[in-house]
This record gives structure tokens, C-alpha cells and sequence, in this order.
């Protein structure tokens, strides 16, 4: 009887095992779908926001012109390294400058604006853009803006969001502020990837007219930009400032 008693309870152990085990995989699945429903609607939060066609990400594909970008909120001497790569080659650039940058860099800033490229906005502090108000968007933005103007009297006319970030709101200062919203078509990811030939071939591959190619003064890009400049001089590209690229 005893035997039977004891065989009756494991049997029922097994039951609730077995039935703790499928309720855990029910949660993780729920868990699961909830993650991935997550997901899929922050990106399609995303596609909507660019969605306005408002942003550029590509220049005029009626010439072969390109335009080499530069993020900067650091590396002064390398910037001079880069104003001088470009007048080696007779090539232009667009720098998008962050004003704390150039608070501390005026001299470089003005020899910048003296060097025939283009000086665009990148931001104050290099806060998400996409996480702010109009207002909040628009005082980061005019902080910058003013900055450059007093120190250069460029009146910058663009404006790239600090990691690519941006939002509804942000189109709207832009727009407010008779800013044109610029992204990338090509991006070397330099800051983090320090082979030079790496971030020659994302620069460099499957050339296209009015491809705007984003890079950051970092020494591997300095070794980096000659190459680059070459190679698309080599198949008949002007590299030019942004403005002129998406004329």
C-alpha cells in the first residue's frame, strides 16, 4: 500500500514539474513577443520619422560630385592635417562643428571658414536631438550657430543632428530656423574602427553621384583621406562642400 502511495505522489511530482516547465515557457514566450513587438514598433518609429523626406542623405545625382563630411568635436591639429590633405588635392569638405569645439578652437575655426569648405552645424553638446523639444532643439542649434558666426561671421545654413539622431522636432527647428537637416549616404564608423583600409573601403564602395561620406577628425583618418580623395578623383568625381553636392 505504502508502494503505491509513494508511486501515486511521484507521479503527481512529475505533473507539476511538468506543468511548472510549459507555464515558464509560456512566459518566456509571451516575454518574448512583447521584446520583439517592442522592437519592430521602435522601428517603425523610426521609418516614420524619416519618412518626410525632410532629412537628406544624398546629393544631386545629375554630376559626378561627392562630399567628404566631417563630425567634429575634437582633434584640432587633425583638422588642420585634413584642411591641408584637401588643398593638396584641390578637393572641398563640409565640417559640421560642435560648439563647445569651437569655443575652445577659434583660431582652427577661422582658418577653417578662410579655407574655401563649409562650416554646418553639429550641435552644442552633442545631446539626442531625437529625445528633445522644438525648443530645446532650437537652442542647441542657435548656440552653435551664433558661435560660429561671431567668431567667423559664417551664417551656417546646415545642421547634422550628433548621431544621426533626430525627431519631428527637430525637423521643425530646422525648418524654423532655415536650416537644412543633413545625414549620411556612406558611413566610415572611423571613430570606432581604427584600420585604415577599412574605412577607405566604406568610403569607396559602389560609388555613387551625390554620395555624402561621413567621417570624424581621428588620426586613422588622416591616414585614411588620400586614398580616399584618389580614388574618387581616379573615376572622374569633384568633391565638394554639401551645399554644392545637393544643389
Amino acid at each position: 500500500m505504502s508502494k503505491l502511495l509513494s508511486e501515486e505522489k511521484a507521479k503527481k511530482r512529475i505533473q507539476r514539474k511538468t506543468v511548472d516547465l510549459f507555464s515558464g515557457i509560456a512566459v518566456f514566450l509571451t516575454v518574448t513577443a512583447l521584446l520583439l513587438a517592442t522592437v519592430f514598433a521602435g522601428n517603425a518609429k523610426i521609418q516614420s520619422v524619416n519618412a518626410s523626406g525632410f532629412a537628406i542623405y544624398k546629393g544631386s545625382t545629375n554630376e559626378k560630385k561627392a562630399c567628404l563630411m566631417f563630425n567634429v568635436y575634437e582633434g584640432a591639429e587633425n583638422v588642420n592635417e585634413i584642411m591641408e590633405i584637401l588643398r593638396k588635392y584641390s578637393a572641398k569638405a563640409t565640417f559640421f562643428i560642435g560648439g563647445i569645439w569651437a569655443e575652445k578652437n577659434a583660431e582652427t575655426l577661422l582658418s577653417l571658414s578662410l579655407s574655401g569648405n563649409e562650416i554646418g552645424s553639429h550641435g552644442y553638446l552633442h545631446r539626442d536631438h531625437s529625445k528633445m523639444s522644438i525648443e530645446q532643439n532650437k537652442e542647441e542649434i542657435v548656440l552653435s550657430t551664433r558661435l560660429v558666426k561671431n567668431i567667423t561671421g559664417f551664417q551656417i545654413k546646415l545642421f547634422a543632428p550628433p548621431s544621426g539622431a533626430y525627431g519631428d522636432a527637430t525637423e521643425s527647428a530646422c525648418k524654423a530656423l532655415g536650416l537644412k537637416l543633413i545625414m549620411w549616404t556612406k558611413d566610415t564608423i572611423d571613430w570606432r574602427d581604427k584600420d585604415v583600409g577599412t574605412i577607405v573601403n566604406r568610403a569607396t564602395k559602389n560609388i555613387n553621384k551625390g554620395d555624402l561620406i561621413l567621417m570624424h577628425p581621428k588620426d586613422q583618418t588622416v591616414l585614411a583621406l588620400p586614398k580616399i580623395i584618389e580614388t574618387y578623383q581616379e573615376q572622374g568625381f569633384e568633391l565638394v562642400t554639401v551645399s554644392e553636392a545637393i544643389a
